[in-house]
């Protein structure tokens, strides 16, 4: 099921979790979410969202 409110509202506080359960798995895309969201909560929240919403 792909619920983007629950995403979103994961990705406001977690954002690895959300993109983890965008794509069910841990690749690539979960390690940059998690580099961005320890460098500054903010570009891992944005990536989040983009990864969320435009695909």
């Amino acid at each position: 099921m792909d619920n983007k409110i629950l995403q979103f509202v994961v990705s406001l506080f977690i954002p690895p979790l959300a993109v983890y359960m965008k794509y069910g798995k841990i690749d690539n895309t979960f390690w940059l979410n998690v580099v961005l969201t320890i460098l500054g909560g903010i570009p891992g929240m944005l990536h989040a969202w983009y990864l969320i919403f435009a695909k």
